[in-house]
């Protein structure tokens, strides 16, 4: 998924407004989006939103924090709505998804779901306990578990910095560490590292280079916060024509000498790593033709 559209659980109009986006997935948002007096209220919203669209598009709906002790009423709400998904924030490491995972698979026997078929995406730098528990998602793997992401407005807040990025509008170090590791962590469990929202939403020259520098980085998408930054998130995560035709050459040169660990090709040396680097683009190219 390259693209992942944040939407207020209690916005009906925006809702509907999100489908229309191009978006690869939604996330319909219980927790800050939505007022403490309207949470009930986006609780039977969101269900509804669920159960009439998620033949659609992948929808995910953010619930609240456990410590908030309102998640367990959110998991009620919408899980019998079927969502492809979970996010989960504040999520401290590996144990909270297991906690959810049990929640999940509570609900799905209660409604006659297949165990398991609800994912997880969890949000895991937004405290500072969080971002040191990010090794844990690799050494505890969990079969919900489709990606990691991060946020650095909540961690912030967390450890009391009046601000996560510099005058150059570039995330400061703390943060940057954050994100790393965040990489790191996804990678080592073998689900997808997804980047966190560029909340500046009108700049559009902004969020394409913080997308691009995601991609070159390892990340395979980016979460948004306004319907307009879709496009600029897709284009940046879709290979171009040129990447896609020299990706398969290079598969195909390996193909071609099956018994070599390094082959030539345009007069550069290549390697596995970059076999795998073209296996990479591939998939992402199909996966975008398939949205």
């Amino acid at each position: 998924m390259r693209s992942l559209l944040f939407v207020p659980g209690h916005d009906e109009r925006k809702l509907v407004k999100g489908l229309s986006c191009s978006a690869d997935a939604l996330i319909v948002d219980l927790e800050d989006a939505v007022p403490e007096a309207e949470k009930p209220r986006a609780r039977g919203i969101t269900s509804d939103f669920v159960k009439a669209h998620y033949a659609e598009v992948p929808i995910f709906v953010r619930i609240n924090a456990f410590s908030t002790g309102w998640a367990q009423d959110d998991l009620a709400a919408v899980v019998l709505a079927r969502p492809y998904g979970i996010v989960l924030p504040k999520c401290a490491s590996s144990r909270d998804v297991k906690l959810l995972s049990i929640h999940l698979s509570a609900l799905e026997a209660r409604e006659g779901i297949p165990a398991g078929s609800i994912r997880i995406l969890p949000i895991v730098t937004e405290t500072a306990a969080s971002v040191l528990g990010a090794a844990s998602y690799g050494e505890h793997p969990n079969d919900r578990l489709v990606g990691l992401t991060w946020g650095g407005e909540d961690l912030a807040a967390d450890i009391g910095a009046t601000g996560n990025r510099g005058p150059d509008g570039r995330y400061a170090p703390l943060y940057e560490l954050a994100r790393s590791l965040t990489l790191l962590g996804a990678t080592s469990a073998q689900v997808a590292p997804i980047d966190a929202v560029f909340t500046n939403f009108r700049d559009t020259s902004g969020l394409k280079s913080e997308a691009e520098q995601a991609l070159r980085d390892g990340f395979t998408g980016k979460m948004a916060i306004h319907p307009d930054q879709i496009g600029t998130i897709n284009d940046a995560f879709t290979p171009t024509t040129s990447d896609v035709e020299w990706a398969r050459r290079v598969v195909e040169a390996f193909q071609a000498a099956p018994t070599k660990g390094a082959i030539q090709l345009d007069g550069k040396m290549l390697d596995r790593p970059h076999l795998r680097s073209a296996q990479r683009v591939l998939a992402r190219s199909a996966a975008a033709s398939a949205n």
